[in-house]
């Protein structure tokens, strides 16, 4: 538990400036356990909705020699549905890659997926340690924020390491800021380690809030030396998908419909 606190502080050192000051005072008529069954009931919902809406991704990874790009991947896919209304993804844009410091894993693309993307529901509550932070300000929302570590590591399996930002007034997760767990170190040498990210939502259809934005910039600290990269993960063009037809709904599109005024995502950086 000693190691899982100071990892999550060491995450928390690294937050950009979007925020406010901190407040840790306890919240008012509401429990902090009563926002977590909250929030977790909603981004049940929103995880179910999710299914439901065609996107596209986009993604970049890049190796860095001091400020030099000597190493990149990218990646350009439109998720959406087969004719059997199965997931599926088409792919608009994929380049050779040009990495050869690191590479893309399995892992990494099940991350992009699930970890990256992160969703904390009412069905994955009992694998965390949930614990309150306070209340803070995240440009121009009010947000009850979290630490959120797992309970264990189960062989096989993939876990969120960080901090959460829980809008106050839909109870659903604005903001991630954290890592996929755990890194891998097998005893022949080979590594798979994983950067620390921020991960931006914004509200899409007056209703959920969706990823849209994940940056990670960070330094991955292999045996045989440091390795700084960089992510960019971009989702857009999100459109509700129904049988017999696709309805548009937001994202940066002229026919987008945008969230309310009093509704504005927290801003990714510059």
């Amino acid at each position: 538990m000693i190691l899982r606190v100071l990892a999550i502080l060491t995450l928390v050192a690294a937050l950009s400036a979007d925020e406010g000051q901190l407040n840790p005072a306890s919240p008012a008529g509401i429990t902090p356990d009563q926002i977590i069954q909250r929030f977790a009931a909603k981004e049940k919902e929103f995880s179910a909705a999710r299914e439901n809406y065609i996107f596209r991704q986009s993604v970049k990874v890049q190796t860095l020699d001091g400020s030099t790009v000597d190493g990149e991947y990218q990646m350009v896919v439109d998720v959406g549905f087969d004719d059997k209304r199965r997931r599926a993804e088409s792919v608009i844009f994929a380049p050779q890659s040009s990495l050869r410091r690191i590479s893309m894993s399995p892992e990494d693309f099940s991350d992009l997926e699930n970890r990256i993307p992160f969703a904390l529901t009412s069905d994955e509550i009992h694998q965390y340690n949930i614990g309150y932070i306070g209340q803070q300000r995240v440009d121009e929302l009010e947000t009850y924020v979290f630490d959120v570590s797992p309970k264990a590591l189960e062989k096989g399996k993939r876990y969120f390491e960080g901090r959460i930002w829980v809008d106050s007034k839909d109870f659903q997760i604005v903001k991630t800021f954290g890592k996929s767990v755990p890194d891998i170190r097998k005893k022949k040498g080979e590594e798979n380690l994983f950067p620390k990210f921020t991960t931006y939502r914004q509200q899409i259809d007056g209703k959920y809030w969706f990823p849209t934005y994940t940056r990670a910039d960070d330094t991955l600290q292999f045996s045989s030396g440091d390795v700084r990269m960089r992510m960019i993960v971009k989702y857009s063009n999100y459109q509700r998908f129904e049988t017999g037809f696709k309805e548009k709904v937001t994202y940066e599109g002229t026919e987008v419909k945008s969230a309310p005024a009093d509704k504005p995502p927290p801003s990714p950086p510059k």
